[in-house]
């Protein structure tokens, strides 16, 4: 068992704000500015919070299971940041 399947034991499924972060990663914005207001006023969140949270989510099985194409298309993304470095 990886450290995936144990975080997700016994929680069935997502919570309102992780499919709320997910369906604003689907969305598209012409600037972080834009994208940092929607977190602000549609999530009640700091963009420091809630890149957090997006990280831990990439992360999480179930959101692979609820989103599969938004969170690979993340985790790409993130990886490609990580090998820049």
């Amino acid at each position: 068992m990886d450290g995936t399947e144990k975080r997700d034991a016994g929680r069935p499924g997502l919570g309102e704000t992780e499919l709320r972060i997910l369906a604003l990663e689907r969305r598209g914005f012409l600037s972080p500015g834009a994208k940092e207001r929607a977190v602000r006023e549609e999530l009640g969140l700091s963009p420091v919070r809630y890149f957090q949270l997006l990280n831990a989510l990439l992360d999480d099985a179930r959101a692979v299971e609820a989103d599969p194409v938004t969170v690979n298309r993340l985790r790409r993304v993130r990886e490609a940041r990580r090998s820049e470095r």
